[in-house]
């Protein structure tokens, strides 16, 4: 749109959240050559966007000096340093609304991604269930730089070239041989988690192939000691979980052929590199707009409905529900299994 050439992009977490506009910004970076676009953004996602050409990024230091109303005062004096022509807020929250706001003041165009709220509550509650398939969240994005005057085509997706793989990672993963899969096993939730018996079955089942290799993510103390269990000493299973920084991880799942996850940051980091994603789903539903970018239906594994017609209880898998807490357990084992070996023997 004549006399913007720089745009604010404002999407301050979480990680799957965050992971789900590089797609857009990749479209967008492909398709206006002549915009700068700069990412509002906590510091620790800021590998999610390098390689992205006309594409910058601004830490908000939120927990820090942007923190409160004076610290978003001072963030927006920063910005304004910048010369932004125009803001997007795809977050749509108090913070990034404040930010937004302050710059509509100062005469700046901008536009906000609709969260559709009371369509979300009607997927999820009880009574009077409204099931249907609502806007995908990257479409949703895609409409708000529509606002800005920058429509894009995002049918066809455009992904980077897989990261060379530095001696440092190589150190944990070894050179490449056979086909990799990657295994996220964990989520914020409970409700989003695949049963540990299923998943150590899909595990071993997967592992009794010796041209794959599987590699097992996760965080923290707990969920390391879970996956050393998962692993159990199988010599073609490798537990990557706190012996990678974010950018190591991105540079391996880049090199993946296939990575397993549940409704969660793993699948979005996942697709935004071109990597064929199986999701599970438990409490939530893809319906919900929160697929992963361009997978086909089949890579979709969602709980059965008919016996939990309830489903989806919540939109983030934080709402239990009394009697779903086996949701999960009518994806079977082998129905993951022969999903990922579908999959592979595709790209073999």
């Amino acid at each position: 749109m004549a006399g913007i050439k720089h745009i604010l992009v404002i999407r301050l977490s979480a990680m799957g959240d965050v992971a789900m506009t590089v797609p857009v910004l990749r479209a967008l970076a492909l398709q206006y050559p002549e915009v700068k676009f700069t990412v509002l953004s906590r510091g620790f996602f800021k590998p999610f966007f390098e390689g992205i050409p006309n594409v910058g990024f601004y830490e908000a230091d939120v927990k820090g000096r942007h923190k409160g109303f004076g610290g978003l005062l001072k963030l927006y004096r920063e910005l304004k340093k910048l010369n932004i022509d125009a803001v997007a807020d795809l977050h749509n929250v108090l913070r990034s609304k404040i930010v937004t706001k302050l710059f509509t003041f100062s005469g700046i165009k901008t536009a906000t991604t609709d969260k559709a709220r009371q369509e979300k509550k009607a997927l999820t509650r009880a009574e009077n269930k409204i099931f249907k398939q609502l806007t995908p969240i990257v479409e949703r994005h895609a409409q708000t730089f529509a606002q800005l005057g920058f429509p894009i085509d995002i049918s066809v997706p455009v992904f980077p070239e897989k990261h060379e793989l530095t001696p440092d990672v190589l150190t944990v993963t070894g050179e490449k041989s056979g086909q990799w899969i990657g295994i996220a096993p964990f989520a914020q939730h409970e409700g989003k988690v695949y049963p540990q018996d299923l998943m150590q079955e899909v595990i071993n089942g997967l592992a009794e192939n010796k041209s794959y290799k599987l590699f097992l993510f996760g965080g923290g103390a707990k969920e390391i000691e879970v996956l050393n269990y998962f692993a159990n000493n199988i010599s073609n299973v490798v537990v990557v979980a706190g012996k990678l920084k974010l950018q190591q991880e991105l540079q391996l799942i880049s090199n993946l052929d296939v990575m397993l996850s549940m409704d969660s940051g793993n699948a979005h980091m996942a697709v935004m590199q071109g990597v064929a994603t199986v999701t599970l789903w438990g409490a939530t539903h893809p319906y919900a707009g929160f697929a992963p970018y361009h997978q086909p239906q089949e890579n979709l594994l969602v709980s059965d409905r008919e016996k939990y017609p309830l489903l989806p209880t919540s939109i983030y898998g934080n709402k239990k529900v009394e009697g779903y807490e086996d949701a999960m357990r009518t994806i079977p084992p082998e129905t993951v299994i022969n999903q990922i070996n579908h999959i592979l023997k595709k790209d073999a």
